[in-house]
């Protein structure tokens, strides 16, 4: 049985305008990928969707439980509870699974110390010092300094409708315009944080934040070869009526949203 939560088993439908409006600065403090403010008392429930059947195939229940301290750097320690995560996990399918982390929020920089699960009934931790197996996962940014807090136009993606260009690896972090997001009923004054193959040389994200630094909308999208020797087929082949980008000349293919109870409260 699934834990009751606020997070719909349907993505509502959601429009995305663009604004002729001047982008904002946003003062952006969540923990990278996991959405939630690692600060004391902050709680968050998120889910993902595939598209285009727009179904919640998993969703992750987050609290910051304390604080705790990792090679003599002070942060706080979060729990994640995964239900239903797919396979695509490194950890493996499994119907309910937690992970636990230790981040750090500073008055520039956001970033993670440490990551701990459980698998195959070992529980496994890793820290900023453990090289690959850590940077590989969790590291952002030279030495692991995470990501920057105060997000703003840098000039260094230009986007026109759904072709991006600009960027090169490890400097692809960029707002790239603001926009109108309709969704749940309810309307947000966003802009659009892009990160073009930061982390991951075929992966491509959009994140609408709001004024707030809130997370109202991610969405990833595949570069068309993306794990073919997975999946033996190109997105565009799998996914053939999602939506594309053109990012320095690469097609990318829409796969799957995430929105967290901040929308839905």
């Amino acid at each position: 049985m699934k834990r009751s939560t606020v997070l719909p088993e349907i993505l509502p439908d959601y429009r995305i305008t663009r604004s002729e409006k001047t982008a904002f600065h946003v003062k952006w403090e969540e923990l990278i990928g996991w959405m939630i403010v690692p600060r004391l008392g902050e709680k968050l429930s998120w889910g993902l969707y595939d598209m285009p059947s727009r179904t919640r195939t998993e969703y992750t229940d987050m609290a910051v439980i304390g604080r705790a301290e990792v090679h003599g750097i002070e942060g706080v320690e979060i729990t994640a509870i995964q239900h239903d995560a797919e396979n695509y996990y490194r950890t493996g399918s499994v119907a309910e699974m937690e992970r636990r982390f230790i981040a750090q929020l500073t008055d520039t920089h956001c970033r993670y110390l440490a990551e701990s699960h459980t698998e195959n009934g070992v529980r496994k931790c890793y820290t900023f010092l453990d090289g690959a197996p850590f940077t590989d996962n969790w590291g952002f940014g030279a030495d692991n300094c995470g990501t920057e807090i105060l997000q703003q136009p840098r000039g260094i993606l230009h986007r026109e409708d759904s072709v991006i260009t600009g960027g090169t690896h490890g400097q692809t972090m960029d707002i790239a315009g603001r926009y109108t997001v309709e969704i749940a009923d309810k309307t947000y004054d966003t802009v659009c944080l892009m990160d073009v193959e930061s982390f991951d040389d075929a992966i491509v994200t959009e994140q609408y934040l709001d004024k707030s630094g809130r997370t109202v909308l991610w969405r990833r999208f595949n570069r068309n070869d993306w794990a073919y020797h997975r999946y033996g087929k190109l997105w565009s082949e799998m996914l053939p009526d999602n939506e594309r980008l053109t990012v320095n000349g690469e097609i990318y293919v829409h796969w799957y949203d995430c929105v967290s109870d901040y929308i839905f409260r």
